[in-house]
């Protein structure tokens, strides 16, 4: 792999920023951190070669301010700069700004972020390209009345769904006429808040649906190429749980014609870089069109994974000019085997998902063959409430699906985040249902199985005592109280999980 660049700027924190130094490390290039106050010390932070502190606590004040960024990237002399996902990834004045100063932003040009970050525009250029499309309305004339009246027109149940950002965010389904109003209303409250934007569109709900994305790569002279599908239908508040590659319910054909989609709507808009075309997939193997996500895919592992390629590594060369015939040229692009990766969070899925936040008194990683880990957290790091609770990615990879389960089983079992409340045991559950194991998979897929949120069984007494001697010792003095440790007091950190083999 080529090294285009001496140093790169790693515009994000946590196991992102640490995935994306470790990739250019490895292509000999410099990496640079920038850390908030509060992340001072952090593990993105010793990942890197140099670290640039940006001041501030919250997200606006730190990693979304683009200035501040920008001064850290010519203060250091970085000749470009990596967004990873989230944060100013996805933001067209940032990427602007970035190749105004004389900078690489390594990622699409502006003008395309600006075509299909807005599901308006991208619907309207995957309609125009051929693309097949959700059947909805596509114009916000700003009157919920005559919102309603094209709500009608598309037919119920449908989806109300933000024009600008992702995540769920500003979305709602809406069964009948009855609420279309209050959920409408509420939509664009959420979204105005989020993305600073109220526009929303209609979609009619295609149901039952798997959620499969092709990734994509294309270069500067505008080919485009599919690096295949990843399925992604397991959700939770349409975000993202488990995803795999390649598909259960993808053969060759569909492949090929979802592969193919998804090239004809790059390449007919000059897509660059990396990207993600999202799919919604029928019961009937009929695919429409979503989103594109413009940037590197918290999932990307799994395509890694199959294919034995390093994406970031090909996104940085990608934004020096190299052409993607080249530097796939004599790789063989047929998935091999099974990967299945799980987002490991802290946050309580039996109450709600609510996040949680604390001092990670202890963390054990699943080690083994095909198994890999992308975190952003160690022992003793403290969880901020200003930055989304993910803590780290747990990836395996096996010869076959029903295998790559058994692994994720057991790594999930071989994991542990003591301290603060996580969603291991929830993610243990998914895997190990007969439904997740033959592939039966739907955007609904937790809502169906509601025995998936129940609370754990209560641990013994003895060892909670143990789990908040050991908080006490590692400075956790939240763990327990001012007379000592007991039950009680270790409870009101939530559910723990021990590491299988303590004690032995």
């Amino acid at each position: 792999m080529p090294t285009p660049f001496s140093r790169v700027l790693i515009a994000n924190r946590g196991e992102i920023a640490v995935r994306v130094a470790r990739s250019l490390r490895e292509m000999g290039i410099e990496a640079v951190a920038v850390y908030s106050d509060v992340d001072r010390g952090a593990a993105h932070c010793d990942a890197a070669d140099l670290a640039i502190g940006l001041g501030g606590a919250s997200a606006a004040e730190s990693y979304l301010d683009g200035n501040a960024v920008l001064a850290a990237a010519r203060a250091c002399g970085a000749e470009a700069i990596h967004p990873g996902y989230g944060f100013l990834s996805e933001n067209a004045a940032f990427a602007r700004a970035v190749e105004a100063a004389g900078l690489c932003f390594i990622g699409p040009s502006a003008e395309t972020m600006e075509i299909l970050g807005a599901k308006m525009s991208a619907r309207a250029a995957a309609a125009k390209a051929g693309v097949p499309v959700v059947p909805g309305w596509n114009e916000d004339s700003g009157d919920d009345e005559d919102m309603l009246e094209r709500a009608r027109e598309v037919g119920f149940p449908l989806m109300v769904k933000a024009s600008a950002g992702g995540g769920g965010k500003g979305m709602r389904q809406v069964q009948d006429e009855s609420s279309f109003l209050s959920d409408l209303a509420a939509g664009r409250r959420e979204a105005k808040a989020a993305f600073g934007d109220a526009s929303m569109l209609l979609e009619r709900v295609i149901h039952p649906a798997r959620h499969v994305e092709i990734q994509i790569l294309g270069d500067n002279q505008g080919k485009v190429v599919s690096l295949h599908e990843r399925e992604c239908s397991v959700q939770r508040r349409h975000q993202k749980v488990l995803e795999e590659a390649p598909s259960p319910a993808v053969d060759s054909e569909l492949r090929a014609r979802m592969g193919a989609a998804a090239v004809k709507l790059a390449e007919s808009i000059g897509y660059r870089n990396a990207g993600t075309v999202e799919f919604l997939l029928d019961a009937k193997g009929e695919f429409y069109f979503l989103e594109v996500n413009t940037r590197l895919q918290v999932e990307h592992p799994v395509t890694e994974m199959v294919l034995g390629l390093d994406l970031v590594q090909l996104q940085v060369a990608l934004a020096a000019g190299e052409s993607i015939v080249k530097l796939l040229a004599g790789k063989d692009l047929t998935p091999r085997g099974h990967a299945i990766e799980a987002r490991i969070y802290a946050e309580q899925p039996e109450r709600g998902f609510l996040p949680a936040a604390g001092t990670l008194v202890r963390v054990i990683e699943a080690r083994g063959p095909g198994i890999r880990v992308d975190s952003g957290v160690r022992s003793g790091d403290e969880v901020s409430v200003h930055y989304d609770p993910m803590l780290a990615k747990l990836i395996v990879h096996a010869p076959d699906r029903l295998s790559a389960c058994r692994r994720m089983a057991l790594a999930l079992r071989d994991s542990a985040y003591l301290g603060i409340p996580g969603n291991l045991d929830f993610l243990l559950r998914i895997v190990e249902s007969e439904d997740f194991q033959q592939g039966e998979l739907r955007t609904d897929f937790v809502d169906l199985h509601p025995e998936l949120l129940e609370l754990p069984e209560e641990p013994p007494p003895e060892v909670l005592m143990a789990a908040a001697l050991l908080a006490r010792s590692s400075g956790s003095v939240s763990a327990v109280d001012s007379k000592g440790a007991t039950e009680d007091a270790w409870r009101e950190m939530g559910p723990i999980r021990l590491w299988p083999g303590a004690g032995k």
